[in-house]
Formats: C-alpha cells, sequence, structure tokens
C-alpha cells in the first residue's frame, strides 16, 4: 500500500435538531458494499445514505429508524439489499431505496451488534446489552428464534465462528449452529473499541483500566488465530489503537488507526513491519472509525466534523466492490419541446422521433405466431356421399385416420432453410435396422424446427446462433448426435456442465498460438497443484487437438475454476452470480483468469519473464496538478485493456464522424483523464490530470469491450468494417501510436516505423441476445487459420456456438448488429506468432510422478495396497507400450426426469459420475499384471451413490481420515494416464470409450485397444458383450461374481485382447465372435446362476460350454475355473497357427 493518499473527500450537510443551529451530521456507521459501488453512511439519527463511486455520487437516501432510537449502529449487506441495526430496530432496504422489511419488538431495548450466522447463510444473529439474542431470516423477514443470554454484546464478526465482544473486553466464540460459546479471549481490561476477522486471524483494539483515572486505549492491537484458538504476538501502536480492519485479499495484513487519524499498515506475522500513514482530520474520528473496501482498493475515515475521506492508491479505475453489478439509476427527464397541434394539422406531417432502442409500440416477439396453412380439401370421397342433415351436412368416414387424428403440416415440412434437427443415435439405429419407421421422433428439437419465426426468438437470428440444448434420452448425453452440429476438424464444447458460459474464452485462448504454447508447456512440467487453471487449459488444448472434431468436455478446467474460493468471492460462478448479466461476468471472468494464471506460471517457473512478455502491457500512471504542476508516477502494469469511449461523441456521430477503432484504442492506452484530485502539495482539492506512460506492450493484447457500461458505443460496432483484422502499435518515449487500415499498409510499405508491432486479430468472444424470452448466450468467432501448422492463404473463420462448428465467411464473423449480437472481448496476437505451433513439451515431459509413490493419506495405507511403481531403468514406458487399465466410479447426481403429458419419460440432467479409483497394468515383464498405478480419487463433492456392487468402492475408500487405500487428487491421477497417452501408450482395457470420456481425457483410436470393440458383431446383435460373459465363456473364469476389482478387470482385458490375437492369427476370429453370439443368445447373455453371480458361484455340477461340448466344473476359492495342464479339460478350443513348425505365435502382447 505504499504510495496511498487521499483521493477523495466528503462533508455531510449540517443537520438541524429542535430549533438549535446547524450541526455536524453525527456518522454512526459507513461501510462499503460488497455488491455494487456504493459506500453506505448511517446517521445517528436513524437515516441511510448512499454515494456511488470514487466521485460520491449521492445515490439514495431513507429514514429507516425513528429518530428517537438515535444512531444506527451496524450495516451488514445481503443479495436483497442492505440490512441496518438501531437500539430498537432491524431493517432491510432495497438498494434503491424501498423498505422490504422492518421488525420492532417490546424486548428489542439496547440492540448493539448483528453478524450472519454462517458465510452463504441468509440469517443474521441480533444482539446487545440485552438478556435476549434474536435469529432473523433475512429472505422472509421474521425473527425464527430467540436465544436467552447472560452477556452483553458489543459488537460481532464472522469467520469460522461468531466473534463476539463483551463490554468487559471478552470476546466468545459462538458455534454458528448451537451459537454456544466454544472459547473464550479476555483481549482487553476494559472495553472494546473495534474488531475484525479475516481467514484465520481476529484483531481486536480496546480499552484498559489505570489504578487511578479513566481507561484508555491500549497500545497494542491484539491478534488471535481462530485455526488454533491461540493467542499470537500483538501489533505494536503507540499512539492507541482505536480501529482495525482486516484486508480483504492479504489475509495477513492489517490496518489500525488511532482516534487521531494515524494509520498503520502491519503485517501480524510480522509486528515490527509497518507502514505509516497521517489523514488530515478537522476532529477525533467517529464511532463508525475505519472501513476497508472489498475489493482492498481503498479505505474510508470519517470524523466527528461529518467528513469522509477516501483513500487509495490511485482514483483511476477505483472500485469498491470486487465484482460490482451494474447500478440502477433513475431515467433522465427531458422537457418536451412545444408543439402547436390543431386540427388544421395532419398528424403524419410531425413525423417520428428519432430512437436507437425498440419503441413500446412494437409488438413483442412472443405474440408473433405462425399462421400455418389453408385447410386441406375435403376428400372426394366424403364430398361424394354428403347428406344434408339439420345443421349443415354429413358424411360417412372414410377411416383413412383413426380418430382425433390428422395429416400432420408444418413450415419444417415445406421449406427447406430451416435447420433440422437430428434423431438419437440409438433411433438411427433402429431405423437403419427396420424396427421404427423413418419419421421425426421425439428426440427433435423444437428450438430449431422454425426457420425465421418462433413464439420467443428474434426474426433475425440465424439458426447457428440461436442457444444450443442438448437433448437427453434414456441413454444418456452419449446418445445425443454431437456430429451433426460439427462437420469441421475443430471440436466444440458440450454445454451441460455448470459454468459452461466460459466455453468461447476457452476456445479463443486455444487458438492462440502463443497461449496454447505456454499452456501446454507447463503441463508438461512437474506442477501437481490440485487447483492449477494453466495445468488444466494444458489438458483441455490437448484434447480438442487430439480429438479432431469429436465432441469434448471441458469438465476438469470448470471444476478446478468453481473451487477456487476467489472466484465466488467475485461471483464468477453461476451459483454466485445469478443476476449478473452473461456480458458482465464472462469479462470479469477474463480478468481472473489472466491473473490467476500468472499466480500459476510463476508456481513453477519462478523468476521467468516469459508470461509478462506474452500479456503485460507495462505502463506508468502519471498524476500532474495543473495548480502547482506537482506530478506523481505509480506503477501499474495490466494483463488486460478495458476499452475506454471518451472519443465517441453522439452527435458527432450523427453528423457522420465516427472515431476509428484504432483512435478508441489508443485513448484506452493512455487513460487521459482530467479531474479533481487531492494534491499533497497544495493541500487541498486541484484539478488533477492523470494519462498512463506505456513502456512496452506485450506480444497478446486481451481487449475488453465495456458495451455495459457505454451502452451508446454499440453503434460504433455496428457500422461495417469499423472493427480492423490488423492494427501496428508504436510505442516512443512512453506515449502509443496506433494504426489500422490504409495507414497501417503506408508505414508498413515505407518502413516509417523501426518499432512498430503488427497485430493480428485472432478471435472474439459475442453476446448473442437470440429473443425477448431467452437467455443471452456467448459465441466465438476464431480465425483458426492463425493456429493451424501451415500458413494459410485465406482467413479460416469459423463459430464455435458450443457443440456446433460452423465455417463462416469474414463479413459475417465482423458484422455485429446492436439488437442481437455484440462482442464481448477480443484477442489480438503478434504477427509474427502466427502458425507458431510448438511441440517442443512432448519432449520435455516430466514423469517423475510415474516412479513414485504418493498420496494424501500416506500414514493410513496398508503396506500391500501400495502399487509397485515402474522401476526407471527397466520400464520406462514408450511408444507402443501396451497398458492394461481399468477405472471405477462413484454417482455424484442422480439423473432427473420428468413424465410428458404423453406419458412419455424425458431425462432432463443425466446422471454425473466422478473418477473414485483407476488402475493401470504391467502387461508384460517378470511383473505381469502388477498393477504400478492403484489410485482411490479423494473426492470433495458429495457422493450419493458408491454403487460399491459395480464399482467395488465403499464409503470409507474415499475418504482421507479413513481410507486404507492410497488416496490422490483428481490432478494426480489424470496427470498420470496424461504423461502415458503422450509418451504413446496403448491402453487396453474394457469399455474405454466411455470411461476415458467420463475421466474428461480423449485417446485416439490408435492407442486404444477395447475389448467391447474387439468382439463386437453388429450384423449379429446391436449388444456389446460384457466382461464377466467373455472371461466366462472365452477364459473359463468367474470375475465379478460379488463386486468389481478394477486390477481384475484390467488383467481380464488383457488376457481377452491376447485371445483375440490368437483367433485372429489362426483365421478363426469371425467363426469365434459368431459362436460368441451364439451362446449370447442361449444365457442371455448372462454367466449361468449355477456357475456364478447371484445364483451361487462355485457350485453346481456344471453346465456345458455352448458350441464346444465343455462342461464347467466347480470353481475355485478364487473366483477362477482355469483347468490345470494335463486335467483333461480345456476352455473352446484355437486351431493351430499358422507359422512354421516349432515357432510359437504369441509370447508377449508387445509385436
Amino acid at each position: 500500500m505504499d504510495g496511498w493518499s487521499e483521493v477523495a473527500r466528503l462533508q455531510l450537510p449540517l443537520s438541524e435538531k429542535h430549533g438549535l443551529p446547524p450541526a455536524p451530521t453525527g456518522i454512526g456507521t459507513l461501510s462499503f458494499d460488497n455488491q455494487q459501488e456504493l459506500l453506505w453512511i448511517g446517521t445517528d439519527s436513524g437515516r441511510l445514505i448512499s454515494y456511488y463511486g470514487s466521485d460520491l455520487q449521492k445515490y439514495t437516501s431513507i429514514q429507516a429508524h425513528p429518530i428517537h432510537e438515535r444512531r444506527v449502529a451496524q450495516l451488514l449487506f445481503h443479495e436483497r439489499g442492505v440490512i441496518s441495526l438501531a437500539s430498537r430496530s432491524v431493517h432491510l432496504i432495497s438498494r434503491r431505496g424501498l423498505t422490504q422489511w422492518h421488525i420492532s419488538e417490546p424486548s428489542m431495548t439496547d440492540l448493539k451488534c448483528m453478524s450472519f450466522i454462517g458465510k452463504n447463510s441468509s440469517e443474521i444473529l441480533v444482539a446487545g446489552c440485552q438478556n435476549v439474542m434474536y435469529k432473523i431470516d433475512v429472505d422472509k423477514g421474521v425473527i425464527v428464534k430467540e436465544v436467552s443470554t447472560q452477556y452483553e454484546w458489543y459488537m460481532m464478526k464472522f469467520c469460522r465462528y461468531i466473534c463476539a465482544g463483551t463490554t468487559t473486553g471478552a470476546v466468545h466464540f459462538l458455534d454458528p449452529d448451537t451459537l454456544s460459546s466454544v472459547k473464550t479471549w479476555q483481549a482487553h481490561s476494559a472495553n472494546l473499541s473495534d474488531m475484525d476477522a479475516q481467514d484465520s486471524y481476529l484483531v481486536t483494539c480496546g480499552w484498559s483500566t489505570r489504578p487511578y483515572g479513566p481507561p484508555t486505549l491500549e497500545s497494542f492491537a491484539k491478534v488471535y488465530d481462530l485455526k488454533k484458538l491461540e493467542q499470537l504476538p500483538p501489533i505494536p501502536f503507540h499512539t492507541g489503537a482505536a480501529f482495525v480492519q482486516m484486508h480483504p485479499k492479504l489475509s495477513t495484513t492489517s490496518i489500525i488507526s488511532s482516534m487521531s487519524g494515524q494509520l498503520q499498515v502491519a503485517n501480524i506475522l510480522d509486528p515490527n513491519t509497518s507502514n505509516l500513514f497521517q489523514a488530515n482530520l478537522g476532529a477525533y474520528m467517529s464511532q463508525s472509525h475505519l472501513v476497508l473496501a472489498p475489493s482492498g482498493a481503498a479505505w474510508a475515515l470519517a470524523d466527528l466534523d461529518g467528513v469522509i475521506q477516501i483513500w487509495a492508491g490511485s482514483l483511476s479505475n477505483l472500485r469498491f466492490a470486487e465484482s460490482a453489478a451494474p447500478t440502477e439509476f433513475a431515467d433522465e427527464l427531458f422537457p418536451l419541446p412545444f408543439m402547436d397541434i390543431d386540427s388544421n394539422i395532419p398528424f403524419g406531417t410531425i413525423g417520428m422521433p428519432y430512437y436507437r432502442e425498440k419503441l413500446l409500440s412494437a409488438w413483442p416477439d412472443d405474440q408473433i405466431y405462425e399462421l400455418g396453412f389453408l385447410p386441406p380439401k375435403i376428400d372426394p370421397e366424403v364430398i361424394k356421399h354428403m347428406t344434408p342433415s339439420a345443421i349443415g351436412f354429413r358424411a360417412p368416414n372414410p377411416r383413412k385416420t383413426l380418430r382425433n387424428q390428422m395429416d400432420r403440416m408444418s413450415i419444417v415440412d415445406s421449406d427447406g432453410t430451416a435447420l433440422a434437427v437430428p434423431r438419437f443415435l440409438s433411433e438411427k439405429n433402429r431405423e437403419a435396422n427396420g424396427e421404427i419407421e423413418k419419421e421425426r421422433r421425439i428426440s427433435d428439437a423444437e428450438a430449431f424446427t422454425k426457420p425465421d419465426i418462433t413464439g420467443s426468438t428474434k426474426a433475425d437470428v440465424p439458426v447457428m446462433y440461436r442457444l444450443m440444448e442438448i437433448k437427453y434420452s434414456r441413454y444418456g448425453v452419449d446418445d445425443f448426435d454431437f456430429g451433426f452440429y460439427n462437420k469441421t476438424q475443430y471440436s466444440g464444447l458440450e454445454t451441460h456442465i455448470t459454468n459452461s458460459y466460459l466455453n468461447p474464452l476457452l476456445q479463443l485462448l486455444k487458438y492462440t498460438p502463443l497461449f496454447r504454447n505456454i499452456a501446454l508447456h507447463h503441463s508438461a512440467s512437474s506442477c501437481i497443484a490440485e487447483s492449477c487453471l494453466l495445468c488444466e487449459l494444458g489438458y483441455l488444448f490437448d484434447m480438442l487437438e487430439k480429438a479432431e472434431g469429436q465432441k469434448c468436455h471441458a469438465t476438469n478446467f470448470l471444476k478446478a475454476f468453481s473451487s477456487l474460493s476467489e472466484a465466488s468471492k467475485l461471483q464468477l460462478t453461476e451459483e454466485t452470480s445469478p443476476q449478473s448479466t452473461l456480458e458482465v461476468r464472462i469479462q470479469a471472468a477474463n480478468r481472473f483468469l489472466l491473473k490467476q494464471i500468472g499466480l500459476d506460471y510463476q508456481r513453477i517457473a519462478l523468476g521467468d519473464n516469459k508470461l509478462d512478455q506474452t500479456l503485460v502491457t507495462h505502463a506508468f500512471t502519471n498524476m500532474r496538478c495543473t495548480s502547482c504542476y506537482h506530478e506523481t508516477l505509480r506503477v501499474s502494469p495490466k494483463t488486460l485493456i478495458d476499452l475506454s469511449y471518451h472519443a465517441l461523441n453522439v452527435n458527432a456521430r450523427m453528423r457522420g464522424s465516427t472515431p476509428a477503432f484504432s483512435r478508441i484504442l489508443k485513448d484506452s492506452f493512455e487513460g487521459e483523464n482530467s479531474q479533481r484530485m487531492w494534491c499533497d502539495r497544495c493541500r487541498r482539492y486541484q484539478p488533477v490530470q492523470t494519462w498512463e506512460t506505456i513502456q512496452s506492450v506485450p506480444s497478446i493484447l486481451m481487449i475488453n469491450t465495456g458495451l455495459s457500461k457505454h451502452p451508446d458505443a454499440r453503434q460504433l460496432w455496428s457500422v461495417h468494417g469499423w472493427l480492423p483484422e490488423r492494427i501496428g502499435l508504436v510505442v516512443e518515449k512512453g506515449r502509443i501510436l496506433c494504426l489500422e487500415g490504409e495507414a497501417l499498409r503506408v508505414s508498413q510499405r515505407n518502413h516509417q516505423f523501426r518499432n512498430m508491432v503488427v497485430y493480428d486479430l485472432v478471435g472474439l468472444v459475442a453476446d448473442v441476445n437470440s429473443g425477448e424470452h431467452q437467455k443471452s448466450h456467448m459465441v466465438s468467432l476464431i480465425n483458426v487459420g492463425i493456429s493451424s501448422r501451415e500458413r494459410q492463404a485465406e482467413p479460416q473463420w469459423h463459430l464455435f456456438n458450443d457443440f456446433l462448428v460452423r465455417k463462416v465467411d469474414k463479413e459475417e464473423a465482423l458484422r455485429f448488429v446492436t439488437t442481437w449480437k455484440t462482442p464481448t472481448i477480443l484477442t489480438y496476437q503478434y504477427q509474427g506468432a502466427s502458425n507458431a505451433i510448438d511441440d517442443g513439451w512432448k519432449d520435455s515431459l516430466d514423469t517423475s510422478c510415474l516412479f513414485v509413490n504418493w498420496s494424501l493419506n500416506p500414514y493410513n495405507v496398508l503396506q500391500h495396497n501400495w502399487p509397485c511403481v515402474l522401476d526407471p531403468s527397466t520400464e520406462q514406458p514408450g511408444s507402443g507400450t501396451h497398458m492394461p487399465i481399468d477405472t471405477e466410479f462413484v454417482r455424484l447426481q442422480q439423473e432427473e426426469i420428468e413424465i410428458l403429458a404423453t406419458g412419455d419419460r424425458q431425462v432432463i440432467r443425466p446422471t454425473r459420475e466422478g473418477l473414485a479409483r483407476v488402475s493401470v497394468l504391467r502387461a508384460n515383464g517378470p511383473n505381469e499384471g502388477l498393477p504400478f498405478i492403484d489410485d482411490y480419487i479423494s473426492i470433495s463433492e458429495p457422493v450419493v451413490d458408491y454403487v460399491t456392487k459395480y464399482s467395488g468402492v465403499s464409503a470409507g475408500d474415499l475418504d482421507p481420515a479413513l481410507s486404507v487405500h492410497p488416496l490422490v487428487p483428481l490432478k494426480v491421477a489424470y496427470k498420470k494416464l496424461w504423461l502415458l497417452l503422450n509418451l504413446g501408450c496403448v491402453f487396453v482395457g474394457h469399455g474405454l470409450t466411455k470411461d476415458f470420456r467420463n475421466i474428461n481425457i480423449f485417446v485416439p483410436k490408435a492407442q486404444m485397444v477395447d475389448t467391447v470393440t474387439l468382439f463386437y458383431n453388429p450384423s449379429r446383435s446391436k449388444r456389446n458383450l460384457s466382461l464377466r460373459f467373455l472371461a466366462w465363456y472365452l477364459l473359463k473364469e468367474n470375475i465379478q461374481s460379488e463386486t468389481h476389482d478394477s486390477i481384475e478387470d484390467a488383467f481380464t482385458a488383457l488376457k481377452l485382447w491376447r485371445k483375440y490375437l490368437e483367433f485372429e492369427d489362426a483365421g478363426v476370429l469371425e467363426m469365434m465372435i459368431e459362436e460368441i453370439y451364439t451362446a449370447g443368445r442361449k444365457w442371455n447373455y448372462k454367466v449361468p446362476e449355477s456357475v456364478g453371480g447371484a445364483g451361487g458361484a462355485g457350485g453346481g455340477g456344471g453346465e456345458k460350454w455352448a458350441g464346444s461340448g465343455l462342461t464347467v466344473g466347480n470353481l475355485s476359492s478364487r473366483g477362477r475355473d482355469t483347468p490345470d495342464v494335463d486335467s483333461g479339460v480345456s476352455g473352446p478350443t484355437t486351431p493351430v497357427a499358422r507359422k512354421h513348425a516349432g515357432n510359437e505365435y504369441f509370447e508377449s502382447p508387445l509385436r
């Protein structure tokens, strides 16, 4: 916080009471809003006042409490509004000043404090110097419980516990559930003055008693560790610690203040180091003391004269809330022009006013209906037999249709412009076999059946831009025909995952070559941090490249993103930001993502400035007083450019003068502005000029368009060709020059600037608003030719609308319509980096995690449960190395269905599974069949069903405190598989396609041997054969009789593959598959009960093997029935291999 100073000052208006002379307005409390750019003040007369932004523009003012209750003691902020507390009542108002509820009870006599009961709770605890506490439901506005107490509570803060201070200087730590005291800490000998809590620390200020004289402020701020429940060394503050605030981002940083305005910024873990500031106060600070903004970018002080000071490092881009929601203002009223109208003036001569928004008189989209077709002609057979009746005519029914049935007539049947919708894959298979008629089914998505007019879709929105939704059948998401929507080699991303609004941004980053290279090189490093977003981006980019147009999903990245507490605090997740617009949220997510990526990169490449050169614009912020010309300088690097539209003049726009994009970008870089600020030399507010001095520009420009704050600028983007495909930047003596179009071409041709950096537009994220009654969604438009391995002659623009990917022309990609398509994020990249695809990470893979055993619970793991890791000297995995694998999953979310009016069952949300265990075995050598990976996965989400019968995983197996198996985070298990994949290993298993999809990794067919497909005969049956049935029939082994074991299943798949190679070499493969299906039909594709399973494993006198005459005898205790050598019993015989005499064919699965 070096360089902080006063940037704004506010004097509250004087108040007049009972005919007395005007006096300063007393301030009871003040606080920054955590959801909007507002500063709230509670006066000593029960009034709430709010001020907007760094300019402290007055926003609302309301009498929340009766005047006789006097001071507003405390404020809390909720999504519904602001909660205020006075001595006898609790009040909730919306941020616009409308009262939501008011609670006042006779037993409320001296309320002092309140606190939320939990981190995300909607209940508050209200207490004071009285014997009753109240638990209040904020949503309902009612008291849900009254709790008796023997203490006089003076102030409260919530952090892990409800930290409640008493008038005697003690702090009680109350359990949020029971409200009972867990521990008591006597912080001060007299009353508390202030306290604050953040993360795991509580800091208090208070008074101490003296033998003679009144209490005095202690010269120490006391510190308490809430995690260990023990006191830490205090922070010295010699002038008397009166007020304290914890920094919302720097968990160990506190700001302490005296009554006279001396401030100290100290580290509670190193109390002897601090920074001192002095506020220029006209009087002592009031009881409302000192407050820190939720963003950590400003603090506010209030004194007894009603003066409020705002301190910050810089006034430019100052924000109170970390991710503020838009603040709603009253509409500006304009006086109507005088118009003399009489009966002789025709109304048609008046004309329509100039407008940019949709008129209220326009018909809404939901009231425009399809008229349909003319009634069909009456059947000639009906006309022929018509006879008069009392009312009209009557005729016999020709019985060509069923009763209450008519021929289907729709616009889809007559107009070929609509995007036809595919049926489920299962329906297509049944149609191919003639099982159902070739007609449209329930799976037809109605969102695409109308080409131009729908009940709630704008007519000018092309079909390919509309919201994509996945339809589910009883077979889940795998039955949806994603291939119908994507015929390109570029993979889309699925939408049925929480926070998938980030899909377009992820695609944009993937097709930016420099960013793609950094992410993949980081993923190949030794990083195993569980929440590393840069690693997850690398895994995602690699998956998209390997998929080559097949469906993918970003589950693992989105899960890591959601797990970050800061993302929730910034309201970037769908659960925490239900009311923010998608445009604001994705731009805030872009800023957060770039910041987090920088932290992830430095975790491994400490001191490496490669990422800075790629993403960071290095600049200084200059501030110059126009009176004394005193100038100050601050370092202000930034990874994101927010467009500023100061050059936009609406009147000039109407006259045909439109500022170019390069002008807007230059203004945004330099940030020139003039405003009144505090001058340290003049000691008063003076006009101050601010601007940015640019030192260097990065290789990638990430730009937020900021149209939510500048709606008038949408007209600029609607101008054809306003966004250039190529720009040039020149940095000279701290100033920047932006060129585009003909000026750029001339300067390049004449070599006018030697240090000019030329950028190409990689792509953009656009906000699409399909209709009045449809939520907006994001798409990305990307020139994929920049990221191709070979330079393309023409731009290759593609639309990425989640899982729909279409090639579009340049004009369509860069065409914006103010009513439904507006840009939100732009990405430019240094022209010299186009097609710079670096695959060097494949040669520098850090494989150390494959050769060590590591777990979260090493002391609980039984010795025989540790896998035998690979020997780096003799067992290096490489290209062509076969790896038997099997995985087990648990259920994290049950399937949600609804029953339609027709009685059909429709899946609303499919089952969601989580990886619980993964086992990888050796395929050959002396340790053949021995696992070198057998990891159980720690899952932080609640598990709704362990499906133990099919997974072999029990309730305690995934708990680090109880499990006797090696537990690892999902990131570690995933990285091991990702390394094996990129080393060129070939995975052998059963049902691998679905397993790898659930793991969120794509394995090419060339690196996968799936026994499901090896023994599949589509001409005989569409049914896949189970591993248990194949093992029983081909290997004469009984597996999975009671539960599944991934090691046993993986080894069984290896033996089945070997058996397949024997059949193939002997030339009897088709005959053996036919025999297997014949046996399957006989036994209904299940192992007979007399052999295993529920019917009793190992019992009975034996059953004959179908097609072989073999009798199955009793099973061994290990669940296997492989006959001994020379026992006279064998499984299905394989003819002799067609090889030279004496040469055995199969020695190893590696050929």
